[in-house]
């Protein structure tokens, strides 16, 4: 492959919707697995993490060759029956690496490439470029194929927009400033996510045994996140969003994780305590005053995160 610059993701802030919507275009905020494409002789996929997960997503392969080489920056989802994107349905693929498995999962719940930015063509880089520049030539080169496409621009003002991927159940949009440079590895308001729903990232550090039909079972998850100074500290517990499919799956990837001394110190009953090791992903309502989660709802585990990163997200106009 020609030796195409590495890119690392511009990542969005949380935040409300602007004011001057004369000034910002809206996209559909997907749920997915954040990838950069490096597009050569072959097709890289690398992650928000910067590991490589291309054997996972055959399907995507067709994208290459391409001539000139370029670089894109986007999002990996599952579509599922009613036609909204699905986290769960991407949890089997995020994990698997055995080829059959794979080839069996890209024809049963295939990926689609949703592509929303052009970083790099040719010998010439495009991030010092504006966003609505980046975006027009993004359109112009014509990225339209079977499991990859450009999603379109919402033409609504930013209220309209975001009351509409409410009514249609979406997580939300993301607003970007149409005068904004691309910024790699960072985090700017420069991009806002404004969802309908607040998502937290999580350490797991144990669990608690199920009752009734889940007796044998991992009942709730322990979750943490790092405070200001690294430390771990506990957030509370998640009970619900589970599929059975899920619970045996992460039954068998804490089981080798199990410790007899506490993760940390938390005042929980008949815990099972693991090494924080595994990232996973919960929805929410709200922050209690204790620094707890309230009404947390499993969404899936991430493998394109690491533990290190995993801090308090601090929901709109929150001061923390």
């Amino acid at each position: 492959m020609t030796e195409l610059p590495h890119y690392s993701p511009m990542l969005a802030k949380a935040g409300t919707l602007p004011g001057d919507d004369e000034h910002w275009a809206y996209e559909v905020k997907f749920d997915g697995i954040r990838a950069i494409g490096y597009v050569d002789h072959d097709l890289r996929l690398m992650s928000r993490n910067d590991k490589d997960i291309t054997v996972a997503w055959p399907e995507l392969a067709p994208m290459a060759p391409a001539v000139p080489p370029f670089v894109v920056d986007g999002e990996i989802v599952v579509f599922a029956a009613d036609g909204r994107t699905s986290f769960e349905a991407l949890q089997p693929r995020m994990h698997q690496r055995n080829p059959a498995t794979i080839r069996a999962l890209a024809t049963t719940a295939p990926a689609t490439y949703m592509i929303f930015d052009l970083l790099h063509i040719g010998a010439r880089s495009l991030i010092g470029l504006p966003y609505h520049q980046r975006r027009q030539l993004l359109e112009q080169i014509g990225l339209r194929g079977p499991q990859w496409r450009v999603p379109p621009r919402l033409a609504d003002a930013g209220a309209t927009a975001l009351a509409e991927s409410e009514r249609r159940h979406l997580e939300g949009i993301i607003a970007k400033r149409l005068d904004s440079t691309y910024l790699p590895g960072r985090r700017s308001p420069l991009w806002t996510k404004v969802k309908n729903v607040h998502d937290q990232e999580i350490v797991i550090v144990g669990w608690r045994p199920g009752t009734g039909r889940r007796s044998d079972h991992i009942g709730s998850l322990l979750m943490a996140v790092h405070d200001g100074t690294g430390k771990l500290v506990y957030i509370g517990n998640v009970g619900t969003g589970f599929t059975q499919a899920t619970l045996n799956n992460l039954r068998a990837r804490l089981a080798p994780l199990r410790q007899q001394t506490a993760t940390l110190d938390a005042d929980v009953k008949d815990a099972i305590w693991v090494e924080p090791t595994l990232v996973g992903e919960v929805s929410f309502t709200e922050w209690t005053g204790d620094g707890r989660l309230r009404h947390p709802s499993w969404r899936g585990l991430r493998v394109d995160k690491s533990t290190d990163q995993v801090t308090r997200a601090p929901q709109p106009n929150e001061q923390l």
